[in-house]
């Protein structure tokens, strides 16, 4: 749920240039988050437990 102003939702008063911005820094961080993802099964060896798990 987000929050709220009034009755209406804190994203509904964003500005456009906070929107592109906020969206920008999520693509950003996913490809941070798929990069390690697929270094750690890139480096994976079939039918051996991951390291670290």
């Amino acid at each position: 749920m987000t929050n709220r102003i009034g009755n209406k939702d804190v994203a509904q008063q964003r500005s456009k240039s906070e929107k592109a911005r906020i969206k920008a820094q999520n693509i950003a961080s996913e490809a941070v988050k798929k990069t390690e993802a697929r270094a750690r099964y890139r480096s994976a060896v079939k039918g051996q437990p991951a390291p670290g798990a």
